[in-house]
C-alpha cells in the first residue's frame, strides 16, 4: 500500500515538475526564497501594530508562533524520523529532474514551506478576517509558495499535502488556544495593554 501511493506520488511529481520555462524557473526560484517575503512580513507587522496597538503586537507574536510549530514540527522531527528522500536526491528519479537550484536538505517529509505557508495563511485570516476579507488570498499565496518546492524538484506532492495540513491544523489550534486564554490574560493585564 505504501509503495503504491508513493509510486503514484512520484509520478505525480514527475508531471507537475515536467512544466518548466526559463521565465518560471526564475519566477519559482523567486517565490521559494525564504528572504523574498521578509518584506511583506515586515509590513505586515507594522500594519498590524499600528492599527490594534498591543492587540497587533498579540497577534504578530502568535503568528510567530504558529511559524515556529510547524517549522519545528515538519524539519525538525518530522524530516529527520521519517527519512523520506528528496525527488532530487532519489537515484531512481534524480536524472528525470528538472532542478532549478540546489537540491537542499537530504528528506522532505514533510515540507517545511507549505507548513509555514498554510499556517501563516490559516492564522491570518482567523484572526483578521473580521479586520479585512482579503486575508482569504493569502491561501492562494499558500498554493503558489507550496507547488513552487514541487517545480523546484525538491518536493513530492504529499511532502506539500501533508505539509499544508499541518499548517492549517496547527494555526487552528494556535487560534482556539488563545481565544480561550484570551479573557483570563485581559483580566490579568494592565487597562494600557488591552
Amino acid at each position: 500500500m505504501i509503495e503504491a501511493i508513493q509510486e503514484v506520488d512520484q509520478q505525480w511529481f514527475l508531471w507537475l515538475n515536467s512544466f518548466h520555462t526559463p521565465f518560471l524557473d526564475q519566477l519559482m526560484a523567486w517565490v521559494t526564497n525564504k528572504y523574498t517575503w521578509f518584506p511583506f512580513y515586515l509590513l505586515l507587522a507594522v500594519a498590524l501594530i499600528l492599527k490594534f496597538r498591543w492587540e497587533g503586537v498579540r497577534i504578530c507574536a502568535l503568528l510567530g508562533i504558529v511559524i515556529l510549530f510547524c517549522d519545528q514540527l515538519t524539519s525538525g522531527a518530522m524530516k529527520p524520523f521519517f527519512e523520506r528522500l528528496r525527488p532530487c536526491h532519489n537515484p531512481s528519479i534524480a536524472s528525470l529532474v528538472h532542478l532549478v537550484e540546489g537540491c537542499g536538505g537530504k528528506y522532505g517529509f514533510a515540507s517545511s514551506h507549505a507548513a509555514n505557508a498554510f499556517g501563516l495563511a490559516t492564522a491570518c485570516w482567523l484572526f483578521l478576517r473580521s479586520w479585512s476579507h482579503y486575508f482569504i488570498w493569502g491561501f492562494l499565496w499558500a498554493v503558489v509558495v507550496s507547488y513552487s518546492r514541487i517545480y523546484m524538484g525538491v518536493h513530492y506532492p504529499l511532502d506539500i499535502l501533508v505539509g499544508a495540513f499541518i499548517g492549517v491544523v496547527l494555526a487552528w489550534l494556535v487560534y482556539q488556544s488563545y481565544q480561550r486564554m484570551k479573557p483570563a490574560l485581559f483580566r490579568t493585564l494592565p487597562e494600557k495593554y488591552r
